[in-house]
């Protein structure tokens, strides 16, 4: 079986989502690029303000409470069966639970050919990077850099700490055959 699902774990600023469009240009088949920032762009307004939801705080720390937690499994589902259905999917995430949140998308993903690509970045280089976006709490960059890493297992890693996008798009395309 071809693989049909890439998921691209990183912290946030880590280049992840330049990576994701890269490599739908280079890949020969069309592939779907869904996001946890889409997630939590399509959750109300009022759902980034409280406990019970997701909760952004000072120093980049991001709470998820049972309301968002419950939302985002099933989306999750959603993405497994959109990818089912026989569409490719790349998957932009950032796993705050490490090797947990691998477990959850490995539950959701079964029987499934995945690549598993860990995305990182020296956390001062992606501390510019989120400064330059303006639309991120200062320190997320800082303080997810390496815990979004912990206990996960890969498949490749690349950096883009001094690698553009696209040369690890290509490097990612490289593994698919």
């Amino acid at each position: 079986m071809a693989i049909r699902v890439i998921v691209l774990n990183g912290g946030s600023s880590s280049g992840k989502s330049g990576i994701a469009r890269c490599l739908q240009a280079v890949l020969p088949d069309p592939w779907l690029a869904v996001g946890v920032d889409t997630l939590i762009d399509a959750m109300p307004v009022s759902m980034r303000t409280t406990e019970a939801d997701i909760e952004f705080s000072p120093g980049g720390g991001v709470g998820l409470g049972p309301k968002f937690t419950a939302l985002q499994a099933a989306w999750m589902q959603g993405v497994a069966a959109t990818v089912r259905a026989g569409a490719r999917v790349v998957i932009d995430d950032v796993f705050l639970g490490g090797g947990g949140s691998q477990r959850r998308w490995q539950e959701v993903l079964a029987g499934l050919d995945v690549l598993w690509v860990g995305v990182r970045c020296e956390s001062a280089v992606a501390e510019g990077r989120e400064i330059a976006r303006g639309d991120r709490v200062a320190g997320m960059a800082a303080s997810q850099a390496e815990v979004v890493h912990e206990g996960v297992v890969y498949d490749l890693e690349v950096d883009t700490t001094h690698t553009e996008a696209l040369e690890c798009a290509r490097t990612i395309a490289a593994r698919l055959g």
